[in-house]
């Protein structure tokens, strides 16, 4: 028989295994009762609407003259190289022939020496004064045979010989007379002198070198005036008028630093002529620009050196009747974005530039629409027809090229 703790015991476990699936199903009950309960969401607050804002400027027809910009390297117009005519140690060196030297024409720049010269000079001259006087002994011969052959006290013959003995004495005066200047022209020879006004660029000769005729002393240039080789593309051509003959008019250029575009100097030039030729691989058209007093000795400007690479900008024509777009204001070269003022809503459009510089698009007036801005505020959604906010305060009259100067003559495109 079993004892009354054996069944407590066997009370308790048919208890709890009751009450745990009792208790299970308990707490799936609480679960769905909970989560069943619908949860109340709060509504978003709605977003603030907002309104696109931009500056305008005004856009009115304008003339615009034209600055062509183009790059090039200035250069001598007159470009030698000095050399001796005759052989001999050089005995001078002048300081004028040093390299970056300046020099005037007619200075000595190089001394040969001369005492061989000097010495053939004067043989030349005493040969010179013998045929002179052998001229004058033949002359004197002549006559008194004349005279005699009158009185039939000598026979032609020997006249002939007088007058040819003449003849051969008129003919040494002259070989002599050459020879002498010869030797003149080589003891003159002997002093190397500036050809013009010039600088040294290198020198090749020094104190007691040898020196034979042709060889090369060093190179000089010209300082009178030196010359731009500009290029112009077939583009740049159409609105340059360029002096192609003779007598047509020169083209006002103004030329910068290439090298440190800081430097706010700039030297006056203008385009004399145009090359006959266009370049093989451009096809670029070449103009002469002419610089005069490149070094400033007149003018008082800094140097405009040989090889120093400069920008030119050049005249060209004025454009009629057309609007400068500032730069910024267009994107992706050809788009921009109007506001039509009745209503003040966007207008985006495709532009066909006449000009374009580092400033300014310009279009032809008849391409921008009446009664409208030019939005200058970068944006990046610009659907047609949106209605903008004008800043009001920045809403000022485009900026455009500056106007034509009174000086300057005025050139209209055809």
């Amino acid at each position: 028989m079993p004892t009354s703790s054996e069944k407590s015991g066997r009370l308790a476990g048919v208890l709890l295994r009751s009450l745990l699936p009792l208790a299970i199903l308990a707490g799936g009950w609480f679960g769905y009762v909970r989560l069943s309960v619908e949860t109340v969401k709060e509504q978003p607050e709605a977003e603030e609407k907002r309104t696109l804002r931009t500056r305008v400027a005004s856009v009115e027809p304008t003339s615009y003259p034209i600055a062509v910009e183009t790059n090039a390297v200035v250069q001598s117009h007159n470009q030698v190289v000095l050399a001796a005519e005759v052989a001999g140690a050089v005995t001078r060196v002048s300081p004028k022939f040093e390299v970056g030297a300046y020099f005037s024409e007619g200075d000595i720049l190089v001394e040969i020496d001369p005492r061989n010269y000097a010495s053939a000079r004067a043989i030349a001259k005493s040969r010179l004064q013998a045929a002179k006087s052998a001229l004058d002994l033949a002359k004197l011969d002549e006559k008194r045979k004349l005279r005699l052959i009158e009185r039939n006290a000598v026979s032609g013959a020997e006249v002939d010989v007088a007058s040819a003995t003449r003849e051969q004495a008129e003919a040494d005066v002259e070989l002599a007379q050459a020879e002498l200047e010869r030797t003149e022209l080589d003891l003159k020879r002997t002093k190397v002198a500036a050809p013009f006004d010039g600088r040294v660029r290198t020198k090749n000769i020094g104190l007691g070198q040898m020196a034979n005729a042709n060889t090369p002393l060093g190179e000089i240039f010209a300082i009178d005036f030196a010359e731009v080789r500009l290029p112009i593309s077939a583009q740049q051509r159409r609105f340059l008028e360029l002096p192609e003959v003779e007598g047509d008019p020169a083209v006002r250029v103004v030329l910068r630093d290439a090298i440190s575009r800081s430097v706010e100097t700039t030297w006056p030039a203008r385009i004399v002529r145009t090359e006959g030729v266009l370049d093989a691989d451009s096809r670029d058209m070449f103009a002469i620009a002419r610089v005069d007093d490149p070094f400033g000795l007149e003018s008082g400007l800094p140097p405009l050196r040989i090889g120093q690479p400069v920008v030119a900008s050049i005249d060209g024509v004025v454009l009629r009747d057309v609007v400068a777009l500032p730069r910024a204001a267009v994107r992706q070269l050809d788009k921009i974005v109007l506001v039509k003022q009745d209503g003040q809503t966007l207008l985006p459009m495709t532009i066909e530039p006449v000009w374009s510089d580092a400033q300014h698009v310009v279009v032809t007036a008849s391409a921008i629409p009446d009664g409208t801005w030019l939005a200058t505020t970068p944006m990046i959604y610009t659907p047609e027809g949106t209605v903008v906010e004008v800043i009001e305060d920045q809403a000022s009259p485009m900026a455009v090229a500056e106007s034509c100067s009174p000086a300057k003559e005025e050139r209209s495109t055809n």
